[in-house]
Parts: C-alpha cells; structure tokens; sequence
C-alpha cells in the first residue's frame, strides 16, 4: 500500500506549493508524475516549472513528449504512468488511478475552493477504505506544512 498525503492549500497557490514538493521528491530519488485536472492546468504547469524560480527550474516533460519514458517530472491528465514513477501527485480535483504500485499518492487541494474540499474529503474516504497509510497536512499562516492528522 501506499503513503497517501493530503496537503490542504490556505496560504498559497499550487503554483507557490508544488515545486518545492517536487524538488524534495526528486532529492529522495523518486521519479513523480503530476496528474492535472486539466489540460489548460497542465500546460501551466509545465510553463511554471521552467520559470517559478531565477536560479533554478525543474526538468520535466508531458506525456505527449517523444521522451516522456526518460523524464523525472511526467505532467499529465490521464491515469497513466509513462516514467515508471513512484510518487503520483493528484492536482486540481483530477480523479486519480489506484495507487498500487505506487510508494506514495500526493493529493494537493485548494482550500479555498468548495469543490476541491468535498472532492478531497470523499478521495480520502476512498484512500483510507482501500488500505492507505492516509496523513493529512494543513498550511500554518507562515506557509509551512503541519500534520493535523
């Protein structure tokens, strides 16, 4: 089974939250895919992390890529894994694949959006009832993660 974590956005945007996810992932060696909920999401995506920092941005690829096998980061909104990832992050309400086979699931949601909340809500039920490990992390007001449960 998976470790599945919810990170609940209060204090900024997916943009500002999920590159520093996705370096730590990398650092630990993990290959990652980003399941948007979007086309247009993930085109933004891909656009944000080649620029989200002056001195730094992240290699990544759509699965659409010729190369999608070879890269790190696979941005994408289908439930394929086209890079053999071990880390699956689930964005902007997309409706994941069974996380079988996956180290762990990273479900990003904002909480400022209705939707996204019940969404979030009912994924958990369905991550805690297939046998996941599920941790809940909730933004502090100095945009630091907190584990709540």
């Amino acid at each position: 089974m998976a470790d599945v974590l919810f990170y609940h956005l209060t204090e900024s945007t997916l943009e500002e939250a999920l590159p520093p996810l996705l370096e730590k992932s990398l650092e630990r060696g993990w290959r990652v895919v980003v399941q948007a909920g979007s086309v247009e999401r993930r085109d933004a995506l891909d656009a944000h992390l080649w620029t989200f920092r002056d001195d730094s941005f992240l290699g990544h690829g759509l699965d659409s890529d010729p190369s999608a096998a070879d890269q790190p980061i696979l941005l994408t909104v289908s439930t394929g894994n086209g890079n053999e990832a071990s880390v699956r992050f689930v964005v902007d309400g997309a409706e994941p694949p069974p996380l079988e086979g996956y180290k762990r699931g990273v479900f990003i949601f904002d909480g400022h959006d209705q939707a996204q909340l019940d969404l979030a809500r009912d994924q958990w039920k369905r991550m805690k009832a297939a046998g996941h490990a599920v941790t809940y992390w909730q933004q502090t007001d100095g945009r630091r993660w907190e584990r709540k449960a």
